[in-house]
């Protein structure tokens, strides 16, 4: 073990609180944020390394220190083999309410922001429904047919709702909207996004809303730019799906930039955390504790977890029922070393009376090799 591996810590950070006319206040009921008083908020940032937002620690031993600190001080301790993008911390994580629906929107891919100039950077992202009103819709992907010039037009003369596909959604669901892909969150919908480090975004409609201050106007020349008329609403991704009596596993979203699994643990479960590689918690429900070599780190409804490459000694116990998103970063290794567990390892009780015991690293293997 390094001297700095030994310093490594689980980090929870400071929320970032973004005002936004579409915003609301359901980030309170929902994932119990503090915010502060007065307009809607729209997002929450809870891991972001960008010169829009710079995430800091809010308690433990990195209390104190920015996301970007970190990124430079722990290196691969941190970040294990996972690549910086654009010298960043690889993801950016938030919530949103979107109480009013969102502008419609479209994000460049790489070679799209490299034409575009040094502010455009290259955006990836999923979003999780942690809530939605009856009506809650998103918008994802042109219909099939539509043109360049058809979205050109509705963009400048109106109708260009017309040309995408709605989509009906409920709590539980998840979307992936890769570069390029004309996309919106409806009115109604709370979500949590996983993405790549950048805040660069393009409108081709505002539903009429006049905006003041750094996010003003539209963005038509550099939206249709960006437009990749092949990204149709792609179909639900395929999930798989590892259960056990106490957890399971669900894959979500697969892609070059990440890979996003709900895991489910029931309450007193105690076990290992045996990750080799950076992961991050996004936690929607429930609370718990981390134990490692340096302390221990509470964690409940609404924070987002990043557990440190070179963590050591990690050992997790569930207070309650939880749910949460896991984030990583795809990389050359991953878990298959560690054993399989048996079919009766995963279904027989354990007999003893005190907290459930399991390697999460087994479960997380079997998955990992589908």
């Amino acid at each position: 073990m390094t001297p700095m591996a030994s310093a490594v810590c689980p980090l929870i950070f400071k929320p970032l609180f973004r005002p936004k006319i579409w915003g609301g206040r359901n980030l309170e009921r929902l994932l119990d944020k503090q915010l502060p008083p007065g307009g809607p908020i729209g997002e929450s940032w809870e891991c972001a390394d960008l010169d829009e937002g710079q995430s800091v620690v809010a308690t433990g031993p990195a209390a104190g220190r920015t996301l970007h600190d970190l990124v430079n001080s722990w290196g691969a301790d941190l970040l294990g083999r996972a690549p910086l993008v654009g010298d960043r911390f690889p993801l950016l994580i938030k919530f949103l309410d979107a109480v009013q629906p969102l502008s419609i929107q479209v994000h460049p891919d790489a070679a799209t922001a490299a034409r575009l100039g040094p502010n455009a950077r290259p955006k990836e992202e999923m979003f999780y429904v942690i809530d939605a009103a009856p009506g809650g819709c998103i918008y994802l992907g042109l219909r099939p047919g539509v043109s360049r010039d058809d979205l050109s037009a509705a963009a400048r003369n109106g109708g260009i709702e017309s040309l995408l596909n709605r989509i009906p959604v409920k709590a539980g669901q998840s979307f992936h909207a890769r570069p390029g892909t004309v996309h919106a969150l409806g009115a109604g919908v709370v979500v949590a996004e996983v993405e790549t480090p950048s805040d660069t975004t393009y409108r081709l409609h505002d539903w009429g809303r006049i905006r003041a201050g750094s996010d003003a106007g539209l963005h038509v020349e550099e939206a249709l730019e960006c437009v990749c008329l092949d990204n149709d609403a792609p179909p639900p991704p395929p999930r798989t799906h590892v259960g056990g009596l106490f957890t399971t596993v669900t894959r979500l979203t697969e892609c070059a930039a990440f890979v996003v699994e709900k895991v489910r643990f029931v309450e007193g479960m105690q076990m290992e955390i045996p990750y080799a590689e950076l992961v991050v918690w996004v936690v929607l429900a429930g609370r718990g504790t981390i134990r490692h070599i340096g302390g221990e780190q509470v964690f409940k409804t609404g924070d987002v977890v990043v557990l440190p490459a070179a963590l050591r000694d990690g050992r997790l116990t569930t207070e309650t029922d939880c749910n949460w998103l896991e984030v990583t970063i795809p990389v050359a290794s991953d878990l298959a070393d560690f054993q399989r567990p048996g079919a009766a390892e995963l279904r027989e009780p354990h007999e003893s009376p005190g907290p459930i015991q399991l390697n999460l690293g087994n479960l997380r293997g079997q998955d990992r090799q589908r």
